[in-house]
């Protein structure tokens, strides 16, 4: 087992009604308030509404910047960061998933300084301060609720790139499975396909941490036996919790103790390329990219695949596990193959360009421009 520290300051409010004492807690961090949100159905199911009652019952001043991608891009990050430092604000309020709270998280940094938000991805500014953050979660999906990393989109530079730093835990997550019911089925599928590949992630770095698989194989389970059974009741509150918890403790660093890194991350890398270049929801393009790793990976670590093909699916060998993985993804309606979002043949190279501009590699498993190839040929069932 490798040395590690355990640092996690965000306090999470779970359950029905925490958001009844959201007012209360935004007002010890100020009342001159960022509210960052999406394209509007918050409004639409009632959640804005009660934000705002929450803000006035403590005389705050609400500034809001609304539209947020479910891919987030860094124009509206830095829109919403001019208005944040045009009034002075004193805390950010994040209203949705992870595409909202991730950019927060590096709105509430670039607010204090005078650079664009993209230059802390490009390591020519260094975090010096952050606004604090409150999120308020609406999608069971990333666990940007409790950890510091954020990931924008950038099409100018065509780039897809993932930004992290202590100051950017939210102080305060509130998470009411409740806010969740209004998420349609197919997002809801794509949040637990999420979870899982978080979970992976980390279980495939290196390092031996023996409890921490266990870990691994329980959220995962999780998932397995409660998210088909969610996505035929949608508003089953005991569901909803269960996948929203799972959420939460497949990315808050619970996986990720005692390994080299805080995962491998390289699936992540190339399921970023398709939903920079097709604007593919992210948990999509990660049931399409897992499967394909594994298959690149069938002979550099079988030990591990056999191992956790075993726990979850009761596998004898590295293609039973792959195919228990597709199967379940499947059984959600998630896609496995390329061409079930409308890509084919003539997209490939357009895919193998971004991958070499963006340097989609692992932390581990290190990826070449050969594994490019099969990858593509993998996620076309070729």
């Amino acid at each position: 087992m490798e040395n590690f520290d355990i640092y996690n300051p965000t306090k999470v409010h779970f359950g029905k009604d925490v958001c009844n004492d959201l007012g209360k807690t935004i007002s010890k961090y100020g009342k001159r308030v960022l509210l960052v949100y999406g394209k509007g159905s918050i409004k639409k199911f009632g959640l804005y509404q009660k934000a705002i009652e929450q803000l006035n019952s403590i005389g705050a001043e609400i500034f809001e910047y609304s539209g947020i991608k479910s891919n987030p891009i860094i124009e509206d990050v830095d829109g919403a960061t001019e208005v944040g430092r045009k009034n002075n604000i004193d805390v950010i309020l994040a209203i949705g998933g992870g595409s909202v709270i991730d950019s927060a998280k590096v709105i509430s940094v670039a607010i204090p300084v005078q650079n664009q938000a993209w230059d802390f991805f490009e390591g020519k500014v260094k975090v010096e301060s952050a606004i604090p953050i409150i999120a308020v979660l609406t999608l069971a999906a990333t666990g940007t609720e409790m950890n510091c990393f954020a990931v924008v989109q950038n099409h100018k530079t065509g780039n897809k790139a993932a930004f992290g730093h202590p100051f950017v835990y939210p102080k305060h997550s509130f998470l009411d499975p409740q806010n969740t019911f209004s998420v349609p089925r197919n997002y809801t599928a794509f949040g637990i396909t999420d979870l899982i590949a978080h979970s992976l992630e980390a279980y495939f770095d290196k390092g031996e941490a023996s409890l921490c698989d266990k870990f691994v194989y329980s959220i995962i389970k999780e998932a397995i036996e409660f998210g088909p059974a969610l996505l035929n009741n949608l508003k089953d509150y005991e569901l909803r919790a269960k996948i929203m918890f799972a959420a939460t403790m497949a990315l808050n660093g619970t996986t990720a103790y005692g390994r080299n890194a805080s995962g491998d991350w390289g699936v992540h890398s190339i399921g970023h390329i398709l939903s920079l270049l097709y604007d593919i929801p992210h948990g999509a393009t990660l049931s399409i990219a897992f499967p394909a790793w594994l298959k690149l990976m069938k002979t550099r670590t079988p030990e591990r695949i056999i191992e956790i093909g075993k726990e979850l699916f009761g596998a004898k060998d590295v293609d039973e596990t792959i195919s228990g993985f597709e199967k379940f993804f499947v059984k959600i309606e998630c896609p496995i193959r390329l061409t079930e979002i409308n890509l084919n043949e003539n997209h490939k190279k357009e895919i193998f360009d971004s991958m070499v501009h963006n340097k989609a590699n692992g932390n581990n498993y290190k990826l070449d421009t050969e594994d490019y190839k099969k990858l593509i040929e993998f996620m076309f069932g070729n």
